[in-house]
């Protein structure tokens, strides 16, 4: 079947015998021995997630039959959360889809791996979104999805498409892969030499020896928390001065990008609040993730209330006090401490109560420059991972909507 190149809708790539639909209302109560039933949930990151999946019985099946999958059928979420796709593997063939999923089979002229990405991509992304309604469970009916519009070029073209965005699927899973072990391999280290169960060789290539002193981490670090500034010393204007927030931080890092801002003369006086560049702060409720590096770039900036902040003192390494804050015993220990509580709480003066282990000063600077080191190679993946992923959205947009159009047989399609 030739297309001609054009725009049209969802429904054009859909094998006629299996029109595109959603799956079962109520699967019921886990049979174990039962039909697998995939959820919202079960979709991540383009692929079926088999280890957590729900068995509905066979005369529940057997009701939404119609929505039975096959091996490489696409499915689409469209209740909750909406816009994620995946693919069909040979094991769930046979398996069922709830109704918050519609089932998409795509026709032999076209090539199923060209309608994954084309979902994916930003343009028809952004048609889920607006056709999203709802307000308690918001979601896009199936006369909709239906109607997405998606570039369609002839099949030799989709296949030339498939090939690029696979190349760079392969390069953003190696990355992925390496980005892990990285991480791994810096908490191993970050185990062994937190603790002392690895040495490290001192500046004369001899290894360190001898005990480490054991005290509260108050002894190495003073640990303190923001201002309780009022609602009334905040303002809109750009010569407002940014104030780090919970709200400020992202998963290891944090981005002052929409940091709420005070009046400059409200900070006369407060200048133990003032951060400077490398300061370690973390959120004092919610998330252990929520931590961070002050950067040059976040400059002037102060801390508020329940945001804690580590300084090492004169006979610590100020990396070392913070890699030590990361480290598995202060982060079971903070955890230990809230169990029970309906939020993660961190008490200043739990943690300056913490007990610690620590090196002398020189062990602690090889220490410290261990792990920055692994730092920095988790960091230079992650970006790299970043980067890739950002080049394949572009390629995306430009390919699957025929702004880009790509050479078949030495041809360039016009």
């Amino acid at each position: 079947m030739v297309h001609n190149q054009k725009t049209t809708v969802l429904d054009s790539f859909v094998d006629p015998r299996a029109p595109i639909c959603y799956g079962i209302l109520k699967p019921g109560e886990h049979v174990s021995e039962g039909i697998p039933v995939i959820k919202v949930k079960n979709i991540i990151g383009g692929r079926v997630l088999e280890d957590d999946l729900l068995k509905t019985s066979l005369q529940i099946h057997n009701q939404y039959k119609r929505a039975e999958v096959n091996q490489g059928d696409l499915l689409l979420t469209i209740r909750g959360t909406t816009g994620r796709v995946a693919i069909v593997p040979p094991s769930l063939a046979g398996a069922n889809i709830t109704q918050d999923t519609a089932r998409i089979r795509v026709s032999s002229d076209d090539d199923p791996m060209y309608v994954f990405y084309a979902l994916q991509s930003p343009s028809v992304q952004q048609q889920i979104d607006l056709n999203t309604v709802g307000q308690a469970v918001k979601g896009i009916n199936i006369a909709e999805v239906r109607k997405l519009k998606i570039f369609h070029p002839d099949a030799s073209e989709q296949k030339k498409i498939v090939q690029i965005l696979s190349t760079w699927d392969k390069a953003i899973t190696i990355t992925e892969q390496l980005l892990a072990n990285s991480q791994q391999q810096k908490k191993a280290l970050m185990q062994q030499l937190l603790t002392g169960k690895k040495r490290l060789l001192d500046k004369n290539g001899v290894r360190f020896s001898g005990e480490w002193k054991k005290g509260k981490l108050s002894e190495i670090a003073n640990i303190d928390s923001g201002y309780a500034f009022k609602s009334t010393d905040f303002t809109d204007t750009e010569k407002g001065i940014p104030i780090i927030r919970m709200s400020d931080f992202k998963t290891g890092g944090i981005d002052i990008s929409c940091a709420a801002k005070v009046i400059p003369e409200i900070t006369i006086g407060l200048d133990r609040f003032k951060l400077k560049t490398g300061d370690f702060v973390f959120g004092m409720s919610g998330s252990l993730s929520n931590y961070g590096w002050v950067k040059e770039q976040d400059l002037p900036c102060f801390l508020n209330q329940r945001v804690g902040r580590i300084l090492a003192k004169e006979c610590a390494v100020q990396l070392f006090v913070t890699y030590l804050y990361l480290s598995d015993k202060i982060q079971q220990s903070i955890l230990d401490k809230a169990a029970g509580a309906a939020q993660l709480n961190i008490s200043s003066t739990d943690l300056r109560n913490t007990i610690v282990n620590y090196p002398s000063f020189e062990e602690q600077e090889r220490i410290a420059a261990v792990l920055s080191s692994a730092d920095q190679e988790v960091s230079t993946l992650q970006q790299k991972l970043d980067a890739l992923k950002q080049e394949k959205k572009a390629l995306m947009q430009q390919l699957l909507t025929g702004k880009r159009r790509v050479k078949i047989d030495d041809k360039e399609v016009a």
